[in-house]
């Protein structure tokens, strides 16, 4: 008697377990949530910002400045305001270094963009006098120098960096704002996923943080030299058969002739830019997409989320 309730004790015992495993496997899986923008991305991006107002504070001194010049993370710096200009413990500020009115030769608007403004990094501070406060350095995106410039530091949202599975390569036009990469963080000319770029669309154009723009350049551009690649192959030689077996006159590599019914092997061959001037509009060449992170006047910053193929400054972008 005893032996016979151990086997049904057991036979339950796997039965519920199947019953589990069963349930557990027709659960559908809670999908993952989208990558969100690094911390890197989203404060030491950089801006190009219309019009900036006047910065009244900057870094004057460090607390090692008799044998360093560029200080870093866990670095001590001196600030050039204290209480009596309102700085309380534990304020932070971001650092940043005006590069200078931006008119980036891509852009179709008129008049400059802006002022260039790289952010280097980010500091709190641990201690106020009357007329300076000592910082810290919590975060930096670069080395940091005497007479960088602060703004108040405020929380930014981390940005979704969503991507479809496959890039639309060959999708029509959406005809919503159209602009076009006019420069990238750190001076790069081609580009890949995850780097920041900057755009001629703005607050002015409606653009929003998170908003998704797909970048894109005309078939047949793109290249980093420019050169006509002109036909050198002629179309017919005697060099392109044996004397012996006589296998053909013909190239291999020459275009056809213009009219085959009406010329000989050495007639007048097509050219590529004859067929190229006369051929129907084709697609446009999607080469990624990218995220909008923070939006300026005249100006934004953005994150390529993926790419086709290298993206390079003055490639074109459009609101999906």
């Amino acid at each position: 008697m005893k032996t016979k309730n151990l086997i049904r004790v057991h036979l339950l015992a796997v039965v519920f377990g199947l019953v589990c495993l069963n349930a557990h496997a027709q659960t559908p899986a809670s999908p993952s949530a989208p990558p969100k923008a690094k911390e890197t991305e989203l404060y030491c991006a950089g801006f190009i910002e219309y019009a900036p107002a006047p910065y009244r504070f900057e870094i004057v001194g460090g607390e090692e400045e008799q044998e360093r010049r560029v200080y870093a993370q866990g670095d001590f710096v001196y600030i050039n305001a204290g209480a009596n200009q309102g700085i309380r413990p534990g304020q932070e500020f971001s650092v940043i270094r005006p590069r200078g009115q931006f008119r980036p030769a891509f852009t179709r608007k008129k008049g400059w963009l802006g002022v260039y403004t790289q952010e280097i990094g980010r500091l709190r501070v641990v201690e106020v006098k009357d007329r300076v406060s000592v910082a810290q350095v919590v975060q930096s995106c670069e080395t940091i120098l005497l007479g960088d410039l602060l703004r108040a530091s405020y929380p930014r949202p981390a940005a979704s960096l969503p991507a479809e599975p496959t890039l639309a390569r060959f999708a029509d036009p959406s005809n919503k704002q159209r602009g076009r990469i006019v420069l990238a963080r750190d001076g790069r000319e081609m580009l890949s996923a995850n780097q920041v770029v900057f755009i001629d669309l703005g607050e002015e154009d409606g653009l929003r943080p998170g908003d998704r723009l797909i970048i894109y350049r005309p078939v047949g551009t793109g290249n980093v030299t420019r050169f006509r690649d002109d036909e050198v192959t002629v179309a017919a030689s005697g060099g392109f058969e044996s004397h012996r077996f006589r296998g053909g006159k013909f190239s291999n590599q020459a275009l056809r002739v213009k009219d085959g019914n009406t010329t000989g092997v050495y007639g007048p061959t097509v050219s590529v830019p004859e067929i190229k001037g006369r051929r129907p509009p084709l697609p446009r060449k999607i080469v990624g997409e990218l995220v909008v992170t923070n939006v300026q006047r005249r100006a934004s910053t953005a994150i390529i989320t993926q790419t086709a193929q290298e993206v390079i400054t003055g490639d074109y972008v459009e609101v999906k």
